[in-house]
């Protein structure tokens, strides 16, 4: 059980909860949103005993065995599936104590231990951890590499497993599916609907919410408020109590007309396609929840192209990936004014090479790239907000691109991103990701493009955010091509899903109901088989295309591990500063002049980190899918 009563919590200077009560008993899944910033992470760290609160009551069941996700991976030598069982530290001193006891022949002991070892399920640990992983995505061949070989966003699957594997009484999840593809959300959702302990999690994709949790938590205006139900659930709940008041009913009703001309938009298409049907569905859910939404702070549409060319682009009998190393082989695919895709299929099988592709930012190895002279696109990927010139304000950035408009309607328009008042001008490089994510999309938006590349977009937005993207697509009127885990924004706004797998692109005859299914169906094959050792090339050879590619690869992985002491450097001064400021002496006047200081080196620690992240996100997914590929020719 976990009960807050009447408790204030602040970071800093800043007071995020203030008389706030949280009751989650046990054996209860709860899930915990909020806007960015609104003191979510702060609670978790707050139950984790890593800060305390200023006032009130925290009681958390005494003994109780907390599982979370470390934020950092060393650069170990053992093997992933040997690093995933170590984060079961009941199950090691239990394996080391009987190693002990077997040393001195103490067989007492050994019985007790042995008896120990069957109750915590210890002899199953191996086939136990193995099955895991497998569903994370790891092959039989990569649970045997060492941890250093992984990139970022495999060793945070790793933690991951870690904290999955160790039967905590209470769970503790920050954003589990941020570093996983769409089939690893899906394996990970069912394995929560089985586990049977306390969880509570933080989570921006709905239908992941939908699926695992049995009542939210809603962080807001420094209270807590709980709903019973899922996130669904809440959204009408919420939506209610929004209702009642009159100060936003003339919005909910736009809001709810705005939605129903989409309906009316695709309500033609119900009998020509599967997906048009599920569409309409999810558009059907979206005008019930409107009401929940319309306190939104974001509201804004993305402006209709001056040309829709038809086709946009096409690519011809290509083969795509980076110099030698093809990924994806003879790819013929068109998009026309209207194409709404989804991209689905395992990480690293080429999702995002395809994207890079079809923008031009990355050659293809043969074949043919024809685009409209007209094309105008709009691509959103994690190093366009690395791009970003730290010393523009947004209000400067979208001056840059329309110098004609008065400052009074770029204002406008980027008050529908939430970035308001002095926001406007505060420079880029002291902004969040959620803040530059949010200028990036207001830039492409602005520019009118007929073809949108979108490669995961949601990662740093809240659930208001999403809501409101999700509402922008359904009305933009070029073409869209996006990658997503946020099953939500898929369904929503695409007509059609193609499958990325196996080297090929190919169209994929289902709707995201269907992809589930068939996941689930083949995930008992797949533990057989990709558990199962492979033959390996001829070895001679096979050492020398492993020598090409550590060199090909060298530059990313220099990058990679560049970035991650830097990263591990600002997160130890971060963590020394807190620690410095949590001191109540700080804040009296005397301590004004060292308290400024603290909070300008807060700042610029914080910046330099978010700007190490991106550099290392964008080093690893590339170093990550040339990697996978590299294996899978291997094998």
């Amino acid at each position: 059980m976990i009960q807050c009563q009447q408790i204030d919590l602040s970071r800093g200077t800043k007071q995020l909860l203030s008389q706030a009560n949280l009751h989650v008993p046990d054996g209860h899944k709860f899930g915990l949103v909020g806007s960015n910033g609104c003191g979510k992470s702060t609670l978790f760290a707050l139950l984790l005993g890593h800060i305390e609160h200023d006032q009130g009551d925290v009681t958390i069941t005494p003994n109780w065995r907390i599982g979370h996700v470390a934020q950092e991976t060393p650069a170990l030598d053992i093997s992933a599936i040997d690093y995933v069982i170590s984060g079961d530290r009941e199950y090691m001193d239990v394996a080391d104590a009987l190693d002990i006891a077997e040393q001195q022949e103490d067989g007492t002991a050994i019985g007790e231990l042995h008896s120990k070892m069957a109750a915590i399920d210890g002899y199953t640990i191996r086939a136990r951890t193995g099955a895991m992983l497998s569903g994370l995505g790891f092959t039989h061949e990569k649970q045997l590499r060492p941890v250093r070989s992984f990139s970022g966003g495999w060793r945070m699957r790793l933690n991951l497993a870690q904290a999955l594997i160790c039967r905590a009484d209470l769970l503790l999840l920050d954003e589990p599916t941020n570093h996983l593809d769409l089939d690893a959300v899906i394996w990970l959702e069912r394995w929560l609907q089985r586990f049977d302990g306390t969880l509570l999690m933080i989570s921006h994709d709905r239908t992941f919410l939908d699926n695992v949790i049995q009542s939210i938590a809603h962080v807001d205006a420094k209270s807590i408020i709980t709903y019973t139900g899922n996130y669904s659930s809440f959204e009408r709940q919420r939506a209610e109590r929004l209702a009642q008041q009159a100060a936003v009913f003339e919005k909910q009703e736009r809001h709810r007309a705005h939605l129903q001309s989409f309906v009316d938009r695709f309500r033609a298409k119900a009998s020509k396609a599967k997906q048009a049907q599920s569409r309409i569905k999810a558009l059907e859910k979206l005008e019930a929840q409107a009401p929940a939404h319309a306190g939104s702070p974001f509201n804004f549409e993305i402006r209709s192209p001056k040309h829709l060319p038809n086709p946009l682009v096409n690519l011809e009998k290509a083969d795509l990936g980076y110099a030698d190393n093809v990924i994806l082989n003879g790819v013929n695919i068109s998009l026309v004014p209207g194409s709404r895709v989804g991209l689905i299929g395992p990480n690293g099988a080429g999702k995002s090479t395809l994207i890079k592709s079809l923008a031009g930012s990355l050659s293809l190895c043969t074949g043919e790239r024809e685009a409209s002279s007209k094309l105008q696109i709009g691509y959103f990927a994690q190093h366009q907000l690395e791009q970003l010139d730290g010393n523009l304000s947004p209000l400067e950035a979208m001056t840059a691109l329309s110098p004609e408009q008065t400052e009074q309607a770029l204002r406008n328009y980027l008050g529908g991103f939430n970035i308001n008042g002095d926001d406007a001008l505060r420079k880029l490089e002291s902004m969040s990701g959620g803040e530059k994510a949010r200028v990036v999309l207001a830039l492409i938006c602005w520019q009118q493009p007929n073809l949108l590349l979108m490669d995961e977009p949601t990662n740093h937005l809240d659930l208001e955010m999403r809501h409101a993207l999700e509402l922008a697509l359904q009305s933009y009127e070029g073409a869209l091509l996006v990658i997503s885990h946020d099953r939500e924004l898929i369904a929503s706004t695409t007509d059609e899903l193609w499958l990325v797998a196996h080297g090929k692109v190919e169209p994929y005859d289902g709707d995201l109901n269907d992809y589930q299914s068939y996941l689930q169906s083949k995930s008992d094959e797949d533990v057989s088989t990709d558990n199962a050792p492979k033959p390996s090339q001829n070895k001679k050879e096979q050492k020398r295309l492993d020598a090409e590619f550590r060199q090909r690869t060298k530059p990313l992985r220099q990058a990679v591990e560049k970035n991650e002491k830097a990263m591990a450097k600002q997160a130890e001064q971060l963590a020394q500063i807190e620690l410095e400021m949590a001191d109540p002496a700080l804040y009296e006047s005397e301590n004004k002049a060292r308290l400024n200081e603290l909070i300008m080196q807060r700042t610029q620690a914080q910046i330099d980190l978010e700007a190490h992240e991106e550099q290392w996100l964008e080093a690893s997914s590339e170093l990550e899918e040339l990697t996978e590929s590299h294996n899978n020719n291997a094998t």
